[in-house]
């Protein structure tokens, strides 16, 4: 009897002690505290890879228009020449007025949520623009938006886009308009211009405010050795004052850049071995964020960044960038700590317990005492 009660208790002991509990909490517990502190700071971790790839970020590619700015963008100047709108003719004269051409410009950029476009909705709206109907509405991400705009009896096709993009699709511009795009470019302003069927007759420009800890977090970046590139759509002159008031090399800004130009950025650095983070807030972002080792979308960007990376950050700070890698990697460890201690514990007590040398109410001791390890564990991260 006494052999049979031993052989009993031997086995459940084994049995409490081989309860894979420590095993099942190490990892599960650590996410579920890493996001709820991540969400406390503003940084919402929306998929668990995020953790694995974060040990091995080298280069960070970031976006300059409410990425490295603060997106809040305003019109400083708007130039609408009065010899461009000559060029349309006698047809277009009893339309072409200052408060049409801000009306065309209201009905496409209403519709867009890009932060240029909003800054010339506000300007617009402004000027007492009214809102006029729009048919055969596009919008290309990096190049603008255009559509047939009703105004009076006439339904012009509207283009507003980056001097480059409309000039494709225009008469070469007037000497004012291409004054008025250089006065904005020598000012580092995000330019526009507007054509009303394939003629250019008003330009904006709009100006940005760098957020006030991108400096910091570029030399936290450096400070770790990562890499950081800026690539953005505005012009040369905007981006290279941007990355020398942020301490970022001009070998490493790269602007005039499309959609389709920052996804094969990151594919290239890729090819090379390194291993990207890619930081960006508009649809054009899109296609890098989805193709970087892990990506970051701003929360104050679209919706369709935000749909993308797999970090958003809520909070205006550039800084959650690092503190968003750094939530990463404290959580990787935490999980790495939680399993060794589990296996470990397994591990020893097992044989213990098999040899008879362990009753089966310290066995459930030891097994409550290895799951309070784990969550004790976990609730460390900060």
């Amino acid at each position: 009897n006494k052999s049979l009660t031993y052989s009993i208790s031997t086995a459940i002991t084994v049995l409490v002690i081989a309860c894979p509990c420590a095993l099942g909490l190490a990892t599960p517990v650590a996410l579920l505290v890493a996001s709820g502190r991540g969400a406390l700071r503003g940084i919402v971790i929306r998929h668990p890879r995020v953790l694995e790839a974060s040990q091995s970020i080298d280069t960070v590619v970031l976006d300059k228009t409410g990425t490295l700015t603060d997106g809040a963008m305003k019109v400083q100047q708007a130039s609408i020449p009065v010899s461009a709108q000559k060029v349309l003719g006698l047809s277009f004269a009893s339309i072409l007025t200052e408060k049409n051409v801000l009306s065309s410009a209201l009905a496409l950029e209403s519709q867009s949520d890009h932060p240029v476009s909003q800054a010339i909705t506000s300007y617009c709206i402004s000027r007492s623009a009214d809102q006029l109907p729009v048919t055969e509405f596009t919008q290309t991400p990096g190049v603008g938006v255009a559509g047939r705009v009703r105004i009076g009896d006439k339904s012009p096709v509207v283009i507003i886009g980056s001097p480059d993009s409309v000039a494709h699709s225009c008469v070469p511009f007037d000497p004012q308009i291409q004054q008025a795009i250089r006065d904005a470019q020598a000012h580092s302003h995000a330019v526009s211009v507007l054509a009303w069927d394939g003629v250019a007759i008003a330009v904006f420009a709009a100006g940005d405010v760098i957020k006030a800890d991108a400096a910091a977090t570029i030399t936290a970046l450096h400070n770790q050795s990562i890499d950081v590139w800026l690539l953005t759509g505005d012009n040369p002159e905007a981006a290279a004052q941007v990355g020398a008031l942020v301490g970022i090399n001009s070998d490493r800004i790269i602007a005039s850049a499309k959609p389709e130009d920052k996804l094969s950025k990151v594919s290239a650095l890729q090819s090379e071995g390194k291993h990207v983070l890619m930081v960006g807030d508009g649809i054009n972002d899109a296609a890098a964020l989805a193709q970087a080792d892990l990506s970051i979308a701003m929360g104050t960007g679209t919706d369709t960044a935000i749909a993308t990376a797999d970090i958003t950050i809520m909070r205006p700070q550039l800084m959650s960038i690092v503190d968003s890698l750094a939530l990463s990697k404290r959580t990787l460890r935490t999980i790495k700590v939680n399993l060794g201690w589990a296996f470990a514990y397994n591990a020893i007590g097992i044989p213990i317990a098999a040899m008879g040398l362990m009753s089966p109410m310290y066995a459930a001791a030891a097994m409550a005492m290895s799951s309070l390890f784990v969550v004790t564990n976990s609730l460390r991260i900060k």
